[in-house]
């Protein structure tokens, strides 16, 4: 059995509470009693992508490494170049110690293929964002990268990760900013039998749909929780609550039977 923990969108930086959040859900998942084969975190992990949002999220995340690997992807509101620097262990390139600045590299796509164990799963992470925009697309490199993989390893489970939702999820600014030109990825995914899911993050709230046949999960925010227009209030609240606990996805995998549960920071711990 695989158990992978997935959160998404902390925004490091975003309010006076937002450190409080990062670290409730941050003890919550590493309190688990069990094994945890990996932690996912699905972009945005800093609100204005400045170093001190990545240092504050670097020394937050500290707990989940001790136990088990923590992978990334980027959001529309993380810095590329500050994601190289700060988690350095992402993407192509040497590898150097989690958490400490690294040198500038590549301004393309951070993209990273990661197998969790020999039989799989195996977890394709996209960097979905798009420099000083807030929409996303995975670009012919990255889907290119994506046909690669799979095409290399067509018996291996695959989950394919990135930030932007590829389908509209009832949430009108949200589904403004998803990802561009979806229909590529759709095509590909049909013709790779061995993707069983997508997991995307974006939209702060536990979202379920299905995208190219296969099912599509999208994480709950830590930072805030997003609402559809039947839950928006007509005063300044906006499309997001900030007084509803942060959430967080518990994957199972076994005998290729994917489960999913919806996790609540504990109150003890807010």
């Amino acid at each position: 059995m695989t158990l992978i923990a997935h959160l998404s969108d902390l925004h490091a930086g975003a309010g006076a509470d937002s450190g409080e959040r990062i670290a409730a859900a941050v003890a919550t998942v590493a309190a688990t009693p069990g094994t945890l084969d990996a932690v996912l975190i699905t972009g945005d992990l800093a609100d204005h992508g400045a170093p001190e949002e990545y240092r504050q999220v670097a020394t937050a995340l500290a707990p989940l490494r001790e136990r088990c690997p923590v992978l990334v992807c980027p959001g529309n509101h993380d810095s590329r170049e500050e994601f190289r620097r700060w988690f350095p262990d992402h993407g192509d390139g040497p590898h150097r110690t989690p958490g400490t600045p690294g040198a500038q590299g590549s301004s393309g796509p951070l993209n990273r293929s990661v197998l969790l164990d020999t039989n799989g799963p195996r977890l394709l992470l996209c960097d979905s964002s798009v420099p000083g925009a807030a929409h996303g697309v995975l670009d012919e490199e990255t889907l290119g990268w994506l046909d690669t993989q799979l095409t290399a390893a067509p018996d291996v489970p695959a989950f394919i990760a990135f930030h932007h939702p590829p389908v509209p999820l009832g949430m009108p600014y949200i589904d403004s900013i998803g990802l561009r030109d979806p229909e590529a990825l759709a095509t590909l995914i049909e013709r790779h039998p061995s993707v069983r899911a997508v997991w995307t993050g974006h939209a702060h709230t536990a979202a379920f749909a299905t995208f190219a046949g296969v099912p599509l999960l999208s994480a709950p925010g830590i930072v805030s929780t997003g609402l559809i227009t039947a839950e928006q209030h007509a005063d300044a609240t906006g499309w997001k609550s900030t007084t509803m606990r942060p959430q967080y996805f518990l994957h199972l995998f076994e005998h290729g039977r994917l489960v999913t549960h919806v996790r609540n920071a504990e109150e003890t711990r807010l």
